[in-house]
């Protein structure tokens, strides 16, 4: 099944695959139109993000779990 979105800054269809370089915008052109929007404060977030804060334990309990994977990131 191919997944379509609508491109953010003209609303054109575009595939969501590797393939579409831009993804999800349509083109370069979009891309960059969209940066200078949120550049220029054209764009904003209005409301603050509910439910998205993790607690000092629950960070701590993540960092732990990752550390205990192969992950280079929390080597010395």
């Amino acid at each position: 099944m191919t997944t379509v979105v609508k491109c953010p800054t003209c609303e054109t269809a575009v595939i969501w695959q590797p393939l579409s370089e831009f993804r999800p915008f349509c083109s370069e052109r979009c891309k960059l139109i969209d940066l200078g929007e949120w550049a220029s404060d054209t764009r904003v977030i209005t409301q603050p993000i509910q439910g998205a804060v993790m607690s000092d334990a629950d960070l701590d309990a993540m960092e732990d779990m990752l550390a205990e994977q192969d992950n280079e990131f929390f080597k010395e």
